[in-house]
C-alpha cells in the first residue's frame, strides 16, 4: 500500500516551494495530502484540503478572516483548524508522517498540529527558527526541526538541498516500522548525572518484574515530557527519584520545569514514590551566566557548559514543603523517601556540596506539611547506595500490588 505524507503550509505564499516539495517526495513513491493554510491570496498549489474547509474546522469564516486583514487572528484560526484536521486525518490512516516549512508563522502553524499527535508519530518542519529557541514548537512532541539555513523563499542551489534532503527525511521516517512494544506496565522514573546510579540499579530492578521503565533526565523539558505521558495515560507508575527541578524553579535556574512539575500522577492516581533528589543544586549554563547575586554562593562546575550552585537551607525548606503539597493532592498511592545521608552524588560527606543542615530543612519540611496518611521513610544512607535504590524500586513495587507501604 502506498504510504502518503500530509503537507502543511500557506499555498499561496509558499506554493513554489511547497510544490518542489511535493515532487520530491512523490519521486520517492508516496503520496501527498496537502493542506493549504494561507489566506492572503490564491493558491498556487492546489490543496488537498482547502483554506476554506480549514478556516471552517476553526471556527472562523474565510472571507472574513480575509476581510478583517488581521494576521495574528487568521494564523490562529488556521492552527485550530489544520490540527483537528490533521488528528482526525492521523486516526483515519489517510497520512503516515507529516511535514511543514516555513518562517514564525509557518512553523506556529505547522507545529501546532503535530502537538496534537502522538509520539512516535513522523513530524518533521523545514524552519527559519529550527537553530533558536524551539520550546515553544516543539512542546513535548517528537517534532524534528530541520534549519532551514536560507529563508523558505524560492528554490536556488541551498534550498534545493535542503528540501530534497527534508523530503527524504519524512519519507524515510514514515518507511520504519516499528516493532511492537510487549505489554508491560510502563513505570516513569528521573534522572541527572547526580542520581545515575540510584537509578539504573532501581530500573533494573523493576525491569525484572515484567515492567518497562522510561527515564527522563530533569532538564526541564524532561520533567514536563514526563508530566505528559503521565496525563495521557501512558504511565502505570512513577519513581520520582530526581526533584532537581524545583531548585531551578524557586531559584531561577535554566532546568525548571514549571509550577505543575509533579502534578500529573496525582491527577491520575497512580502509584508515585518521591524522592527529594538533587534538590541540593540549582543548574546554570557557563560559570559567566551565574546571575551576580549568587557570586557568593558555592558553585561547581559540573562540566564547561553547566555551573551547579548548592541550595540553601531555606530553599531547600521551601522545595520541602511543595513536593508535601504535591504528594497531598494525590488521588492515589504515594510515599516519600529520605536519604539522610545526602541527595546527589556531590552531597555526602566530603563532597563538595555536603551540607546535612540545609538537607534537613527540606526533610523537615516534608514532614511538616504531608498529610496524615502519607508515609515518610528515612534511610541513613546516600541516595546513590545500593540498599537505598533496591529500597525505593520495591517500595514502588509493593504499591502497585497494593501492598502495605
Amino acid at each position: 500500500m502506498q504510504r502518503t505524507i500530509g503537507m502543511i503550509g500557506a499555498m499561496d505564499t509558499k506554493g513554489t516551494e511547497f510544490a518542489f516539495l511535493k515532487r520530491e517526495i512523490e519521486r520517492k513513491g508516496f503520496g501527498v495530502l496537502v493542506f493549504d493554510t494561507g489566506v492572503m491570496g490564491e493558491p498556487m498549489l492546489r490543496p488537498d484540503v482547502s483554506r476554506k474547509a480549514i478556516a471552517e474546522a476553526g471556527g472562523a469564516v474565510l472571507a472574513e478572516l480575509v476581510a478583517q486583514a488581521d494576521r495574528g487572528k487568521a494564523m490562529a484560526a488556521m492552527a485550530e483548524g489544520v490540527t483537528k484536521l490533521v488528528r482526525e486525518s492521523v486516526l483515519r490512516g489517510d497520512i503516515q508522517g507529516l511535514i511543514g516549512m516555513g518562517g514564525t508563522a509557518g512553523t506556529a502553524v505547522a507545529s501546532s498540529a503535530m502537538r496534537a499527535l502522538p509520539v512516535g508519530f513522523p513530524k518533521l518542519i523545514v524552519s527559519t527558527v529550527a537553530a533558536g529557541d524551539t520550546r515553544g514548537y516543539v512542546g513535548m512532541k517528537d517534532i524534528v526541526m530541520m534549519p532551514a539555513v536560507v529563508d523558505v523563499a524560492g528554490i536556488n542551489r541551498i534550498s534545493r538541498q535542503i528540501f530534497t534532503r527534508a523530503a527524504g527525511a519524512i519519507c524515510g521516517m514514515a518507511l520504519a516500522d516499528i516493532e511492537p512494544a510487549e505489554d508491560r506496565k510502563l513505570i516513569a522514573a528521573s534522572m541527572f548525572g547526580n542520581t545515575t546510579s540510584c537509578v539504573e540499579r532501581a530500573r533494573e530492578r523493576l525491569e525484572r518484574e515484567d515492567t518497562e521503565v522510561l527515564v527522563f533526565h530533569c532538564t526541564g523539558v524532561g520533567g514536563r515530557t514526563m508530566e505528559s505521558l503521565i496525563d495521557g495515560g501512558y504511565i502505570g507508575a512513577v519513581l520520582d527519584i530526581t526533584t532537581t527541578e524545583w531548585a531551578d524553579e524557586i531559584a531561577g535556574g535554566v532546568f525548571a520545569a514549571g509550577p505543575d512539575r509533579g502534578d500529573a500522577a496525582g491527577r491520575r492516581g497512580i502509584p508515585q514514590v518521591i524522592v527529594p533528589g538533587c534538590v541540593d543544586m540549582v543548574n546554570f549554563h557557563a560559570r559567566d551566566t551565574v546571575p551576580d547575586r549568587y557570586a557568593g554562593r558555592n558553585l561547581y562546575e559540573w562540566n564547561p557548559n553547566i555551573t551547579l550552585m548548592r541550595t540553601t537551607a531555606e530553599e531547600n525548606a521551601r522545595i520541602g514543603a511543595i513536593l508535601a503539597e504535591k504528594a497531598n493532592a494525590s488521588a492515589g498511592p504515594v510515599a516519600f523517601v529520605l536519604p539522610i545521608g545526602g541527595v546527589s552524588q556531590l552531597d555526602s560527606p566530603g563532597r563538595p556540596f555536603w551540607d546535612s543542615e540545609a538537607d534537613r530543612a527540606c526533610f523537615d519540611a516534608i514532614r511538616q506539611h504531608v498529610r496524615s496518611g502519607i508515609p515518610v521513610h528515612e534511610m541513613a544512607c546516600n541516595i546513590n547506595d545500593p540498599e537505598f535504590s533496591d529500597r525505593v524500586a520495591q517500595l514502588l513495587l509493593d504499591m502497585m500490588s497494593g501492598q502495605p507501604r
